[in-house]
């Protein structure tokens, strides 16, 4: 956007060129800014940078996107108990970060959850069953990182590395018992 208004108003300096008209030049880009600023998308803003990514995928902000997730979460139903995972305060919408984007241009987002108890034997399965409604639930490619909350369980590190390894999350949803357990908790009420 700089690059064109900056080219525009040399094109214009160089018409006027030899005269000694400022008022033309001055005239030109005038009308140029006037021009440029009554350029808008929805909000009568240009988005640029993060923001723009985020345009392109369909969002006003990093917060609209983080509410998005958050609305696909907070459904997810507790592996053992009849609640969902909001009910729980298992995940929520401030455990979600938009961050910036990789090298490549990818959207990266980072789902914090807190199991109920630091032994909870399910902490794994609740991590998969976030990353599986996230991924279905977005029309589009964004890298997910998703963690138990930093002290929140005796062995999150452990935890955190299955349930962001791509090779173990395709081996655990081939398991059909497995991918039953996690199709029942992410499928919506009717």
């Amino acid at each position: 956007m700089l690059s064109y208004i900056k080219r525009k108003l040399s094109e214009s300096d160089s018409v006027a060129g030899g005269s000694n008209n400022s008022n033309t030049t001055t005239a030109a880009a005038a009308e140029l800014v006037r021009k440029t600023s009554q350029m808008s998308l929805d909000n009568g803003t240009i988005a640029y940078g993060e923001d723009a990514l985020l345009h392109e995928l369909g969002y006003r902000n990093a917060t609209d996107l983080q509410e998005t997730i958050y609305d696909l979460l907070r459904t997810i139903r507790d592996p053992e108990k009849p609640c969902t995972l909001e009910d729980l305060n298992v995940i929520y919408e401030d455990g979600i970060f938009v961050m910036p984007p990789t090298r490549s241009n990818v959207s990266v987002v980072r789902i914090e959850f807190n199991p109920t108890v630091p032994h909870c034997s399910l902490a794994t399965l609740i991590g998969l069953c976030i990353r599986v409604k996230v991924e279905r639930g977005l029309p589009h490619n964004i890298k997910l990182d998703i963690y138990i909350k930093k002290g929140a369980h005796q062995t999150e590190e452990e935890i955190n590395k299955q349930i962001n390894d791509k090779e173990r999350i395709a081996a655990a949803m081939e398991n059909p018992n497995l991918c039953e357990l996690v199709e029942n908790c992410i499928k919506d009420e009717e």
